[in-house]
C-alpha cells in the first residue's frame, strides 16, 4: 500500500476514535495488534493470506478481539483485513501512533528489550531519551528476546542500539580484526 494509503487510513481511524473519545485506547489497541503481527508469521500469514477465506480471517480477528478490545479496534482491522490490506495494518498503528504523540507534540520512542520494563524505567528511559532528542517522547516498549539484554530505542529514523547482541557483535567483530 502506498504511503498515502496508509496516511489515509491512519488518519480515518484517528478521527472516528477521537469522535468516539476513545483515542488513546483504540490507538494502544492498534500498536499493540500492530506488535502481536510483528512477532508472529502465522498471524501475518492468517490475516493476509489471499488462500483463506475472508469468514477464516474474520473468525480470528474475533477470537482474538472481540471480548477485550474496542468495538471500533474490531471494526476498524475487520476492514482492513476485509479490503486486503492485512499486510498494512502495523504500517497503519504506527502512523497512527505518530499521529496521536503528534497531537500531544510528543514524538515516540520504540524501546525493544529483552525484559519487561517497570513504569519507573520506562519514565526514566522517557526523560532522558527526550533530553537527547529534544522533545517530550511517548515510550512504547516491546519486548524483544532476541537483544539478549540491554535495550535498542528507535526515534523517528535515529536508532540507539545498547544491546548485548550488538555489543558482542562488536566485540567479534574487533577480536577476529
Amino acid at each position: 500500500m502506498s504511503s498515502a494509503s496508509v496516511q489515509g487510513y491512519a488518519a480515518a481511524i484517528f478521527e472516528m476514535a477521537r469522535s468516539e473519545g476513545a483515542l488513546e485506547r483504540i490507538e494502544n489497541e492498534l500498536y499493540v495488534i500492530a506488535r502481536a503481527l510483528e512477532g508472529s508469521e502465522e498471524l501475518q500469514e492468517a490475516l493476509s493470506s489471499r488462500r483463506l477465506p475472508i469468514h477464516r480471517k474474520q473468525a480470528v480477528i474475533d477470537d482474538l478481539l472481540s471480548t477485550q478490545a474496542h468495538r471500533l479496534t474490531v471494526a476498524f482491522v475487520s476492514f482492513a483485513v476485509g479490503l486486503g490490506r492485512g499486510d498494512d495494518l502495523m504500517a497503519i498503528a504506527d502512523q497512527l501512533t505518530a499521529r496521536w504523540a503528534a497531537a500531544r507534540d510528543r514524538a515516540v520512542a520504540e524501546v525493544r528489550s529483552a525484559i519487561p520494563l517497570d513504569d519507573e524505567t520506562v519514565e526514566r528511559l522517557a526523560r532522558a531519551l527526550g533530553k537527547r532528542m529534544g522533545n517530550e517522547l511517548e515510550v512504547r516498549v516491546v519486548l524483544d528476546e532476541s537483544i539478549l539484554g540491554g535495550i535498542v530505542a528507535r526515534i523517528g529514523d535515529t536508532v540507539i542500539d545498547g544491546s548485548v547482541r550488538t555489543r558482542l557483535s562488536q566485540l567479534r567483530d574487533t577480536v577476529v580484526g
